[in-house]
């Protein structure tokens, strides 16, 4: 979908009901709590040993003795300066994988959600050279406007975070977009829809957690992906699908 298109649909998009996507969530997610599971997993799987990566210099540090807390030594110089150095890249890193994943999972969840089953699509189809450069831009500049909003204290936090939600979502309908276009359509989003958004990702959370905690804790591993929903349905019911555009942009399973 074009730039502009997007951005007038924004603008004259409907009010929606709370109650109304909420009930919609739970419908939803009683179809796809399958494939929010495996996202999950995945995310792991490919997160974590970046995650070891950006901690490296304190894991070396310990291992050779340079480094241990509970005697009094501090991390050395070296591995401070080694941290600081690949700890953005490395953060940008973590958020292009999440990014692209997150991005399958909801053209999986559109599949589902509009065909009553998977058909053209992957938690991996967006994991090529094509979308990861852009996807690296993205995230490049998410959290750049998130370190921004932290420096400048709580309520710029709270006021970003509700259009940076939106990322993944915009990005897996619309790839064609630049990295710029997509933060400006998630913002215009995100402003337009911040209330409803914010209530309903805050219920949808709270709701997941007591659930997946009544499960004995191990239940948050299925009820995980529950505040992901509400995202896509606002964006469906504000924005809609270009059907053309969607079919041009299926790619095949690995």
């Amino acid at each position: 979908m074009k730039f502009d298109v997007l951005l007038n649909k924004i603008a004259q998009s409907p009010r929606l009901d709370f109650g109304d996507i909420f009930g919609k969530s739970i419908d939803l997610f009683k179809k796809t709590w399958t494939q929010g599971l495996l996202l999950l997993l995945t995310s792991l799987v490919l997160v974590i040993p970046l995650v070891i990566l950006l901690y490296s210099p304190m894991f070396v540090s310990a291992f050779t003795g340079d480094f241990d807390p509970e005697t009094g030594k501090d991390l050395p110089v070296g591995a401070i300066i080694a941290f600081a150095v690949i700890f953005i890249p490395v953060l940008i890193l973590i958020q292009t994988v999440g990014l692209a994943l997150m991005s399958g999972y909801y053209k999986i969840i559109q599949e589902i959600d509009l065909k009553g089953a998977v058909q053209n699509a992957s938690l991996f189809m967006f994991f090529k050279s094509q979308y990861l450069g852009k996807l690296f831009t993205i995230s490049f500049f998410s959290i750049v406007i998130t370190l921004l909003a932290m420096l400048l204290c709580v309520i710029p936090m709270f006021y970003v975070a509700i259009p940076l939600y939106f990322v993944a979502v915009v990005f897996a309908f619309n790839p064609e977009l630049s990295a710029k276009e997509n933060i400006q359509v998630c913002f215009k989003l995100g402003h337009k829809k911040w209330w409803l958004t914010f209530g309903l990702v805050m219920v949808a959370g709270l709701l997941a957690e007591m659930v997946g905690l009544l499960l004995c804790g191990i239940g948050l591993l299925f009820t995980a992906s529950f505040p992901y929903l509400p995202i896509y349905l606002i964006y469906k019911d504000a924005v809609g699908f270009d059907e053309n555009e969607t079919q041009t942009h299926a790619i095949s399973e690995f």
